[in-house]
């Protein structure tokens, strides 16, 4: 496995700052709210994936993957493609008007982490796919932290009284059959997307060595 050429590192350094530095901005405000928590604006899946996915980038940029077992850095890739693809869904489904309650009140960090990001990760899935095939069962590891955050985020809400977000509020919900109705769409809108990055990863890399044995390469 190769190391990833220079501008590709360049772009994955580029987009994780970025992102790094609208979350810290975005922090810095709001650690001069009344009221602020800051256990709360990290308990956004938002803020968690865009964090992951700055990690990966990071790593992806600085260090030599090709010293990692491709299936374990493929796995690590592939999870922030998919949590930061969720992210980017509900975002535009169901929380794009609700800034103020997500916490992301300005409108150039709002769009770096729920619209930029999202596609600058599955670009770089894109441009740079994974150099071994994914099987489906293995890509169903990536549901479990977001099954993790869910169970975190519900039995806080229950007992601090804050949730973050309305789908998953009772109050707002029309109760926890609301809740769970509105996350069993979600989860399965998970496990397409799931699905669906790993036949990407496959068809581009397909695609490389087709085009590889096209230029003399094979």
């Amino acid at each position: 496995m190769k190391r990833a050429a220079g501008w590709v590192r360049a772009y994955r350094a580029a987009f994780a700052f970025l992102t790094l530095i609208a979350i810290g901005y975005q922090l810095w405000l709001r650690t001069g709210v009344p009221g602020f928590n800051p256990v709360n604006f990290f308990s956004f899946f938002t803020v968690q994936s865009n964090l992951y996915g700055a990690a990966v980038l990071l790593w992806g940029a600085t260090l030599d993957p090709s010293r990692r077992p491709p299936l374990a850095v493929a796995l690590i890739r592939g999870a922030a493609v998919l949590y930061l693809s969720v992210t980017f869904v509900v975002f535009a489904l169901l929380l794009s008007d609700l800034q103020e309650q997500l916490q992301m009140t300005v409108p150039w960090v709002d769009t770096v982490l729920h619209r930029i990001m999202p596609l600058a990760v599955l670009a770089d899935w894109l441009i740079d796919p994974p150099h071994v095939p994914i099987p489906f069962q293995w890509g169903l590891i990536w549901l479990l932290y977001p099954i993790v955050w869910l169970a975190y985020a519900l039995v806080r809400g229950a007992l601090v009284g804050w949730y973050p977000y309305p789908f998953l509020d009772p109050r707002q919900s029309g109760g926890y059959s609301g809740v769970a109705l509105t996350c069993l769409g979600i989860a399965a809108g998970a496990l397409l997307f799931t699905g669906l990055v790993v036949l990407i990863a496959r068809l581009r890399r397909a695609a490389s060595r087709t085009s590889i044995l096209a230029d003399g390469g094979g």
